[in-house]
């Protein structure tokens, strides 16, 4: 496994930015506008480690223009790592009693969540691996 990122969810993306890049010094490593989703993901990273990073996700107005209050635990997101083979990391979980809360239809992503509630997000290490059963129709379970 490789720690990959720590998404954390931003009402003000402006403030955030001055925050994280102007006063922590965190550096800008992509960013994603996913107009369809209606919202922005700019990942950071301290600068000679863009290795470790943060993503903060900016959901944009709804069409009031009033953005999610996140109350003071939804704006942490979740725990992201790459694995050599996500069905296999699954598998290993369901089998320790862990409930794949998102399976990985596409081969590519998967959520569970820890006991505590925190949620984890498991990438296909490389390009998405053939979707394969029981995965490819296994519904969602609970949210993420």
């Amino acid at each position: 496994m490789k720690y990959l990122h720590t998404m954390v969810r931003v009402r003000d993306l402006d403030a955030s930015m001055a925050f994280y890049r102007d006063a922590l010094g965190l550096v800008e490593v992509r960013r994603n506008e996913v107009a369809n989703g209606r919202f922005t993901l700019v990942y950071l990273a301290a600068p000679g480690d863009e290795d470790a990073q943060i993503e903060l996700t900016y959901n944009w107005p709804d069409e009031n223009g009033q953005v999610e209050d996140y109350g003071s635990a939804r704006n942490f997101g979740h725990l992201a790592y790459a694995v050599k083979d996500i069905y296999a990391a699954c598998a290993r979980l369901q089998a320790a009693g862990v409930t794949i809360l998102r399976p990985p239809r596409d081969g590519r992503m998967a959520f569970v969540r820890s006991p505590d509630q925190i949620s984890i997000e498991l990438l296909q290490d490389g390009p998405a691996l053939p979707p394969t059963e029981p995965w490819a129709s296994m519904p969602n379970t609970g949210s993420w």
